[in-house]
């Protein structure tokens, strides 16, 4: 029998002798709490026992308690099992796990369900594992579902490492790995099944593989009905997640079908309200429908709070609130098939959110397998800062570019241009098209009109693309900013109102070796390095990220005349191939819709 089997048995032993014998007694007993039920959606006053990291029974503890026995007085509060983030990229967020973590934990969530898509974008398995061997140092639990498929779309993007069904069997059986992450090669069915078929040949290779293994497979179906849905969900196994849904009749279509609805309410992508409306207005079940982020900048997390804050936004939507945390605790367990956690019950493991306020999802407290690691809003365990190896650092491989580069050219004094359009908080972009003037064969941004310029660079040393078009959304009226973070190929993305800053801030980045760069008048403004695949720092804390990130957006805010919040994530979205309508990569202006290259002068 293998020792982790007869550990766990062992533990089980134990667990069976402090509740049948009279001389052994519980570790700790939260006394006199209200205990939230997610089995049975109910509130109701008990005690709460913890032996190790389990916990042994939800009920009267008073015979449990011995000399030894630290006896925590919970009256007034609530007991709930600990939060989980069922999908989310911790790139996103710029942090590292570690730092991601002790902003995260305080607020009440204890399980973490990370998709490292765009560090596998950047660095392929080198960098997805090294992620994996970063989980163990947390003390909340982190699992990983890694890309089938890099990049979504080969015939429309680049990325820095190709991954296909071949590199399967290595990450899927490596700790921490817990499935397949989101399926996005296949979210644009028609088209992918028209033109390049053997893509879906490829990943249902990959996602049969993951199911024989009892692997879970994410879905990603935006705008997806009918036939293309269920060509969706049977490409993952035919049991399948979406976080991309934002509509009502999205939604209601899903839940029918099987579909676990992965709510997204993130920093700039906000679905939940709009999603929820399945639940509250049409009745339908909710016991397939779950909370998550996807994608969360520091700040938020510092100064809001992590899925604590998206139980609150959603109560406040006329969901009941131990509803509401079913959705981030027993729901996304059952998906997840995380037995030992997402409800209070004997033998699972003491991962629990004390909670003051239950509408407004105050967290007094944190315990994570027995232990208190988080009072009062803060981390009480340490965390150490973790360091990763240089295998996952120097992604830029290309060298700097010129002014040239970037121009956009066409005959006469006006040209029409095709010109994307940034939608706020939402990954989805629309299409429009302009009159500009050009000058000297150069078409020229308007900046008074909002129509500026937006280019992506390949930076992986491969080809050597650059993709040009025209975006309006920004706001900005001088200058411009660039980053290497641009979903999901992440190659480096630039927005601005003239081509002498767009490229210095370009150059910037690719002379940090990755980074967030602010340009204007021929000078930097301000920058931050991001080291580890050009993805994330692990130089910064937590809260220094989040100050950072705060600088470089008030700088562009108000000296740039960046209309939009979290200019910077809302970037990064307007390089994702799969997510309607426009987008831009280093092939250049994407037609989403129906697989095409535009060229950006009509």
């Amino acid at each position: 029998m293998k020792p982790d089997i007869i550990k766990k048995a062992m533990e089980y032993r134990e667990l069976i002798d402090v509740l049948m014998s009279d001389m052994k007694h519980a570790d700790i007993v939260l006394h006199g709490g209200n205990v939230i039920n997610v089995i049975t959606r109910e509130v109701y006053r008990a005690d709460l026992a913890i032996k190790g990291k389990h916990i042994l029974v939800v009920g009267d503890s008073e015979k449990l308690i011995g000399n030894e026995t630290l006896l925590i007085d919970v009256n007034g509060k609530y007991m709930a099992p600990g939060f989980i983030d069922s999908h989310m990229h911790f790139e996103s967020s710029m942090l590292t796990i570690s730092e991601f973590s002790r902003l995260s934990i305080p607020s009440g969530t204890t399980t973490l369900v990370a998709d490292p898509h765009e560090i596998g974008n950047a660095l392929g398995s080198v960098g997805m594992l090294a992620m994996a061997d970063e989980a163990d140092v947390t003390p909340n639990h982190v699992h990983l579902v890694v890309p089938a498929l890099t990049p979504d779309c080969p015939q429309l993007e680049t990325a820095g490492v190709d991954i296909s069904s071949k590199d399967m069997e290595e990450m899927l059986n490596y700790k921490n790995i817990i499935g397949i992450g989101e399926l996005q090669g296949f979210s644009n069915a028609k088209h992918v099944y028209r033109n390049t078929p053997e893509i879906i040949t490829d990943l249902v290779a990959s996602t049969a593989y993951a199911r024989s293994i009892g692997k879970v497979v994410d879905g990603n179906a935006p705008e997806l009905f009918g036939n293309e849905l269920a060509a969706h969900i049977i490409s993952t196994g035919g049991r399948c997640s979406c976080h991309e849904t934002t509509t009502k009749e999205e939604c209601v279509e899903k839940l029918r079908q099987g579909v676990y609805v992965f709510m997204r309410e993130g920093s700039t992508q906000r679905n939940m309200a709009e999603c929820i409306r399945a639940v509250t207005e049409e009745g339908l079940d909710s016991r397939r429908a779950i909370l998550a982020t996807d994608d969360m900048v520091a700040e938020d997390l510092e100064k809001l709070g992590h899925m604590n804050e998206i139980v609150k936004r959603t109560i406040a939507q006329g969901v009941d609130p131990v509803e509401a945390i079913q959705m981030v605790t027993i729901n996304p367990a059952t998906y997840f098939g995380l037995e030992d956690r997402g409800v209070l019950g004997p033998g699972k493991l003491a991962d629990i959110a004390i909670i003051s306020d239950l509408n407004n999802m105050i967290v007094d407290a944190v315990f994570i397998e027995g232990n208190l690691v988080a009072a009062r809003g803060q981390m009480v365990v340490d965390i150490p800062q973790y360091v990763y190896p240089d295998t996952v650092k120097n992604s830029v491989k290309r060298g700097p570019i010129s002014k040239d580069d970037l121009e956009i050219k066409a005959s006469g004094s006006r040209a029409t241009v095709r010109c994307l359009e940034l939608i706020p908080d939402q990954n989805l972009s629309g299409s429009l098209e302009f009159d500009l003037r050009v000058q000297n064969g150069i078409v020229l941004p308007d900046t008074s009109g909002d129509v500026l310029e937006i280019a992506c660079i390949e930076r992986y040393g491969r080809n050597g693309n650059i993709g040009k078009a025209f975006v309006k959304g920004f706001g900005l009226n001088s200058g411009a900013f660039a980053e290497s973070i641009a979903h999901d190929t992440h190659n480096i993305i630039v927005v601005g109102t003239n081509l002498e800053d767009m490229t210095l801030a370009v150059n910037r980045v690719i002379e940090m070796g990755g980074g967030l760069a602010i340009a204007d008048r021929g000078r930097i403004l301000g920058q931050l390095r991001l080291p580890v695949g050009g993805l994330i720092t692990d130089e910064l804390t937590g809260s220094e990220v989040s100050k950072k990130i705060n600088e470089l957006e008030n700088t562009a805010k108000n000296q740039l005349g960046c209309k939009v919040h979290a200019p910077f994530m809302h970037l990064s979205f307007l390089a994702l191939s799969t997510s309607p309508k426009w987008k831009i990569t280093d092939r250049g202006l994407i037609d989403v819709e129906n697989f095409e290259i535009l060229d950006p002068v009509k």
